[in-house]
């Protein structure tokens, strides 16, 4: 073993002995030497916990040396309600910087402290590790065991929901659904989708609303789970586990994890085989956490042309997956220059987390002359020990310095300094201000 972690055999012993704190570098190389996620090798019912103060301590609010593994687990040990406290502190310090630096000045005091329904979804998805088992179930028992080619995918569901729940389907020209896509009539038992739609999201569609008429328990079930009270939140809430069994429907969890290890992770080829589009399946790949058959741990982002996050999914709870989206250093901006062509990119994160990112754009229905160029930016992304399990990153040199982009979550919170890049003072570091020196930027010289 020490051999393996390139440790000596004594340190192995003073670590045994609880004489010696695990830092994080070497719980990595645990976890990679032995195929196992490093969140099992802390306690089950404090690893989610753990990740979440791990996270915390990272913030550029902390200066000096940060609290290694142990040191984490030991407060979760021995103080577990000041654990509690300092991370219900520090969301709440995270709330309140990014609703005032997005609401700005002119907002109540109350839209200013409560969390969105985003916000709140999102935590009950992560929380999950983006992966629900009662769904995925759900999705295979509504083939029966038997497939259909992907073709065939929209003729099945319409047949289902006919035959089963005497709803009929409808494609509709543009003019009679306005700017909605799908809608469905309980009362006249009718779907009704817009022309606008592609073959893959009239499937997806059909499938979201087979979800809401066939299996209303299972998401009844997970709501309640949710300790989500808020109606607007509730009623997002039962969209996104909707669409969740709409993909998973689409992409059968064991056959879609297979073709994807087996291609490399290739993304256009995976969406081809699944009759998918690239979009969907970049989600689909941040569910693979079923437990004795994961798939890497993917965080995804969407944005659009102004850097808005627009869409968030995530299977991690690293700082780039939570609060990322907003540095121009990240290719994720510099993909709408290149429409179509996916841009890997290694990265770097002032807490010293490295990544392989996936940039790529791609386009919402258009329908009109107004709904023209929507072009959105959409990242999928996964920590650097996983990269070699992607075809994207096989001609790369994982151990060369000068391959990872230095990246900020964003200009007001990140500390780092000389970055030609920089928009916004930030909030927490003093940057060097000399009158007889000009700086690459206004705000560093």
């Amino acid at each position: 073993m020490a051999r393996t972690l390139g440790v000596s055999p004594s340190y192995i012993n003073l670590l045994e002995n609880n004489q010696r704190s695990l830092s994080v570098k070497l719980l990595m190389s645990l976890a990679d030497a032995y195929a196992v996620d490093w969140r099992e090798l802390t306690k089950d019912e404090t690893a989610r916990k753990a990740a979440d103060l791990r996270n915390a301590v990272q913030d550029p609010i902390f200066i000096g040396e940060k609290p290694d593994i142990q040191e984490i687990r030991g407060a979760i040990d021995h103080a577990p309600r000041l654990v509690d406290h300092f991370l219900q502190l520090h969301a709440a310090h995270r709330v309140a910087l990014e609703k005032i630096m997005k609401l700005g000045g002119n907002s109540s005091e109350d839209e200013l402290l409560n969390a969105s329904p985003e916000s709140v979804i999102h935590d009950f998805f992560r929380d999950h590790k983006n992966h629900f088992p009662e769904l995925e179930k759900a999705a295979e028992s509504a083939w029966n065991g038997e497939y259909a080619p992907p073709e065939e995918n929209f003729t099945f569901l319409r047949n289902r929901l006919f035959q089963k729940h005497g709803i009929s389907v409808e494609v509709c020209k543009i003019d009679k659904l306005g700017n909605a896509l799908r809608y469905f009539d309980e009362n006249k038992r009718v779907i009704h989708l817009s022309q606008a739609l592609s073959h893959s999201n009239r499937v997806f569609q059909l499938a979201h609303v087979l979800c809401t008429v066939e299996y209303p328990g299972i998401i009844a079930t997970l709501v309640e789970r949710s300790g989500i009270r808020t109606s607007q939140a509730l009623a997002r809430l039962r969209v996104e586990l909707a669409n969740y069994f709409a993909a998973a429907f689409m992409m059968h969890y064991e056959t879609f994890l297979t073709e994807t290890e087996a291609c490399g992770y290739d993304i256009d080829r995976v969406a081809a085989t699944f009759g998918a589009s690239f979009e969907q399946v970049c989600q689909r790949l941040t569910t693979m956490q079923r437990e004795g058959s994961r798939g890497v741990p993917f965080f995804f982002l969407r944005i659009d042309k102004a850097g808005n996050v627009t869409k968030r999914f995530n299977s991690t709870s690293f700082h780039l997956a939570e609060y990322g989206g907003s540095c121009p250093v990240w290719n994720i901006h510099t993909a709408f220059y290149t429409p179509g062509v996916v841009m890997p990119q290694f990265v770097e994160t002032p807490d010293g987390e490295r990544y392989f990112t996936l940039s790529r754009t791609v386009h919402r229905p258009v329908f009109s002359e107004e709904t023209q160029d929507r072009r959105l930016t959409l990242a999928l992304g996964c920590e650097t020990r996983y990269a070699g399990r992607l075809r994207y990153a096989s001609s790369y040199n994982f151990e060369d310095p000068k391959l990872y982009a230095p990246i900020g979550i964003n200009c007001h919170i990140c500390p780092r300094q000389a970055c030609s890049q920089r928009a916004h003072q930030p909030l927490f570091t003093q940057l060097s201000m000399d009158e007889n020196r000009r700086g690459n930027t206004r705000y560093e010289s």
